[in-house]
């Protein structure tokens, strides 16, 4: 997914700054974390990324499962 997420990025120009912020991270590297594969991808910030991006979440996910990281009552 991470390769998927920084292809798409790139083709429309976004920062990870950019999203990182959109995200609600204090800096890029909350981002960056994600695209590199050292953090996980939850459904919430794919919808939001998608969006972002101007694509549907199952292309960001390609063959790779998001993870659903909402709680419940949360």
């Amino acid at each position: 997914m991470n390769k998927k997420l920084r292809q798409l990025r790139l083709q429309k120009g976004v920062s990870q700054s950019f999203i990182s912020k959109k995200l609600g991270y204090a800096h890029p590297s909350g981002y960056a974390n994600i695209e590199m594969g050292r953090n996980g991808l939850s459904l919430k910030n794919a919808v939001i990324i998608a969006e972002i991006l101007g694509v549907d979440v199952a292309e960001l996910s390609s063959d790779e499962k998001l993870h659903n990281s909402n709680k419940i009552g949360a």
